[in-house]
């Protein structure tokens, strides 16, 4: 089961995220997520867990506790949608 993790401190990094969930059992991955520019957390992350009971009971436990000073939220990753868009000159009012 995917997590999203949101409302980290600027500090916790992806290690400190995957020792908070292990406490509910195996995880696969745990990542934050960073500025491309900057390299900085963007505040939030995910965590895949392979069993969806401790999955779920991490997600119960975990969300609206406190780490590293913040509360967060943990909540079932949703199937991010498909982008739609890019650029279309058939659609451009700069038609050549």
């Amino acid at each position: 089961m995917n997590i999203y993790v949101s409302s980290l401190s600027f500090g916790v990094n992806s290690d400190d995220l995957k020792a908070v969930f292990e406490e509910f059992g195996v995880v696969e991955s745990a990542n934050i997520i960073n500025d491309k520019i900057t390299q900085r957390s963007r505040g939030f992350g995910f965590v895949e867990m392979p069993n969806k009971e401790e999955a779920e009971k991490a997600i119960q436990g975990l969300n609206g506790r406190s780490m590293d000073g913040r509360t967060i939220n943990v909540v079932e990753a949703k199937e991010r949608a498909p982008r739609e868009g890019g650029f279309n000159r058939s659609q451009s009012p700069f038609k050549r």
